[in-house]
């Protein structure tokens, strides 16, 4: 199912940052930090599970249910 990174990475970032710009930033930017770039990916990216493991522990760290 392509687009999944994508909806994980939008609930990290809703769930961390809610509707503040300054947090929705922020959280990206440990995104990044921590190895993924946010802006690679889209809904049509194809879902490679690596990144997937990356962003369930990524989430885990950062306090978030995915």
């Amino acid at each position: 199912m392509p687009g999944r990174i994508k909806q994980i990475i939008d609930q990290i970032v809703r769930q961390r940052a809610g509707n503040d710009a300054v947090l929705v930033d922020t959280t990206k930017t440990k995104l990044i930090l921590k190895g993924v770039n946010p802006d690679r990916f889209t809904v049509q990216s194809p879902d490679d599970p690596a990144v997937i493991e990356k962003l369930k522990i990524i989430a885990t760290e950062m306090g978030v249910r995915i």
